[in-house]
């Protein structure tokens, strides 16, 4: 009777500290996936000026680096036949510019605004890139900076519009022809909504996507301080996923690219 009472102790204690432990994981996983005033490292933390924040770092930090890469890009740009980087960052522009922009928006069009959609794929994409790096986080995992890039492709898609339709067209555009009247009264203030909405889709979709995989990382990798070595084939799971946001953060920069192209494209060309 004496053993029973000893182990269910031992057990509701095992239970309290596997509580706890989970509670500091989840603490811990929330801490380094939000914006904070901190840069976090795995070694250290570095406290940050009142007035700058992490994720403000990290955006400084990818347009530093895209600085430097265009620059080294554009350096050697009159050689006939690029090599190493400079090769590859020329066929990621050269895609980005035909396969999206011009695919949109049309040859003329297209060439005009290839530069915002080349800001965007290589800015999302190095955002991305750093926050699998252990020294950085993920900016584009803060809603606050997705909401900033689909501000600049609702501005386009409104105030650009204007500019290449004219205002009077760019109205006309949410009221098809051949549509009766009292169906225009419901229409055209669901078409103007849709406006938002697509943006609202598009910074969602992006902040959702990088912060849910970091968190499932992270969380994997709580699992061995919260159950210990019976939970280390979720570090091999870990890695997988890891390597797997390699590729997702490709593939984000590249959806968020060609969605902000084809709404722009819907609205310099509505009649197509």
């Amino acid at each position: 009777m004496t053993n029973d009472i000893h182990l269910v102790e031992d057990l509701q204690h095992a239970a309290h500290e596997t509580a706890d432990r989970a509670h500091y994981v989840n603490q811990w996983v929330m801490h380094h996936v939000t914006d904070s005033g901190e840069w976090h490292t795995p070694l250290w933390s570095l406290h940050l000026p009142p007035w700058m924040s992490n994720n403000a770092v990290m955006l400084i930090v990818a347009s530093l680096l895209l600085i430097i890469s265009f620059g080294a890009f554009y350096r050697y740009q009159d050689r006939k036949a690029p090599r190493g980087w400079t090769n590859a960052l020329e066929a990621l522009v050269l895609f980005v510019r035909n396969e999206i922009s011009i695919a949109y928006l049309g040859p003329k069009d297209g060439r005009k605004m290839a530069p915002l959609f080349l800001t965007f794929f290589f800015f999302i994409l190095t955002c991305n890139l750093m926050g699998l790096c252990p020294l950085f986080s993920t900016a584009t995992g803060n809603i606050n900076v997705t909401f900033g890039l689909a501000s600049v492709t609702f501005f386009f898609m409104v105030f650009g519009a204007m500019y290449v339709n004219g205002p009077i067209r760019f109205f006309k555009a949410f009221a098809p022809e051949g549509v009766p009247w009292p169906i225009l009264i419901i229409l055209m203030p669901i078409e103007m909504i849709g406006l938002v909405i697509k943006c609202v889709a598009l910074t969602i979709r992006l902040f959702a996507n990088m912060l849910a995989g970091h968190i499932v990382v992270f969380s994997l990798v709580g699992l061995l301080v919260t159950f210990g070595y019976w939970a280390l084939p979720a570090l091999g799971m870990a890695l997988a996923i890891n390597l797997l946001e390699v590729f997702i953060a490709f593939l984000q920069a590249y959806v968020f690219t060609v969605l902000s192209a084809m709404f722009i494209g819907e609205m310099y060309h509505p009649a197509h």
